[in-house]
């Protein structure tokens, strides 16, 4: 169980994130993440119905201005509600997963989790983007451009010759993950402005009005900010549509 308290110190000096409103907390690794980017974006079109509902949110993650800037401007989360700071400091006094530690910097622990070790369920996960879902949403839209070096530009429904329309097809994931891979190589020292810290792992906190915990997830691994990746926002539905 992850130590809540100081999570709820560090909102109370934000206005607005004080007790007496249901509010979700995501805590991201750096921001160059993929899990921080591909969470963010999944964030975005739900924000309208989580103000309506009276949910209000707020992310940390682990970078500075810049990369705050730039993340917010590639995925189109609000900058406001989003908070870097330099080093895993809240991660820490969360108790959070710090990932696989290998002698020889981060570099060797992050690759290896990249191929499952220390990190299960990861290998699972990029498989999933290739073969589809039948139980997760539908990525692009049939003429929507897409591209995704290196990968020629296309229209999406390219997709629905791959396996039809109204659910995940096979290599749709993938090629989001791969546009978004790009951006973060093509920007890299932006969103990571140092690399000690891109084994670290984050968390989601559901806090009702009177700081009680509605759900709480803390990430064990590599693409595996939810425990429904398939609908990695589920967990929403207790407060977007109540029974």
């Amino acid at each position: 169980m992850i130590p809540l308290q100081p999570l709820l110190d560090r909102l109370s000096a934000i206005p607005g994130m004080e007790s007496g409103c249901k509010r979700l907390v995501v805590v991201l690794g750096q921001l160059g993440d993929f899990d921080s980017i591909e969470y963010a974006q999944a964030l975005v079109p739900r924000l309208p119905e989580l103000t309506t509902a009276g949910v209000k949110v707020q992310l940390f993650g682990i970078g500075n201005s810049a990369s705050a800037e730039r993340f917010a401007a590639f995925t189109g989360f609000p900058r406001q509600q989003l908070i870097a700071d330099a080093s895993p400091v809240l991660h820490e006094t969360l108790g959070l997963e710090s990932g696989l530690q290998l002698p020889g910097g981060p570099w060797p622990g992050f690759l290896l989790m990249c191929a499952g070790v220390g990190s299960p369920g990861t290998l699972g996960e990029v498989l999933r983007g290739y073969t589809g879902d039948r139980s997760a949403a539908q990525i692009f839209e049939d003429d929507e451009w897409v591209e995704a070096f290196p990968l020629p530009r296309f229209r999406g429904a390219l997709f629905r010759r791959a396996g039809g329309a109204g659910f995940q097809r096979p290599f749709e994931l993938a090629t989001k993950r791969l546009r978004n891979m790009n951006e973060v190589l093509r920007h890299w020292r932006t969103y990571v402005p140092c690399d000690d810290y891109i084994t670290q792992r984050g968390a989601t906190v559901l806090f009702d009005v009177d700081d009680s915990v509605l759900h709480c997830h803390r990430d064990q691994s590599l693409l595996g900010y939810s425990a429904t990746m398939n609908r990695p926002l589920a967990f929403l539905d207790m407060v977007l549509s109540p029974s």
